[in-house]
């Protein structure tokens, strides 16, 4: 059913819940794991800092996606890591469409109300504009101890 199983990833979630789930996933199925980490734009003075805030930013991506990498290797899965620069939703979906995902697994706080309206939501984004199904798992601490993980 899947091939290929995409988790995009930011530094947020390394060893929570929707790696878990994308591991998961990917063992049950037999399919290749594709991690995805998406450095955004961010401004800034260049004169300020010896290294770019971008550079910074791919350097804590490498380091979070060969985290994943290593975890989902001793669990058995063929992986492929990238880390892109752009609009976190746009380079998501369109990675997606390259790679030929079946399924997008992504975390997501779960916030509502004017917390969501303010931050917006890069998952709710992918959700409306991907191709293919996107499993979404809430990270964030409901107190209950449940994993709460819903495909759309």
């Amino acid at each position: 059913m899947y091939d290929r199983v995409l988790l995009p990833t930011d530094a947020g979630d390394t060893g929570g819940r929707a790696v878990d789930q994308a591991v998961g996933l990917a063992r049950e199925t037999g399919a290749e794991l594709h991690l995805l980490f998406v450095v955004e734009e961010v401004p800034h003075a260049p004169e300020m800092v010896e290294e770019s805030v971008e550079e910074q930013l791919r350097s804590v991506g490498e380091d979070v996606l060969a985290g994943i990498r290593d975890r989902a290797e001793g669990a058995g899965l063929s992986v492929e890591t990238t880390v892109r620069e752009g609009v976190p939703h746009v380079e998501i979906v369109e990675y997606a469409d390259e790679a030929d995902a079946d399924v997008v697994v992504m975390g997501t706080h779960g916030r509502s109300g004017l917390d969501r309206y303010l931050l917006g939501s890069v998952t709710e984004r992918v959700v409306r504009t991907a191709d293919v199904p996107v499993l979404t798992v809430r990270i964030g601490d409901d107190g209950d101890g449940d994993d709460d993980a819903s495909a759309t």
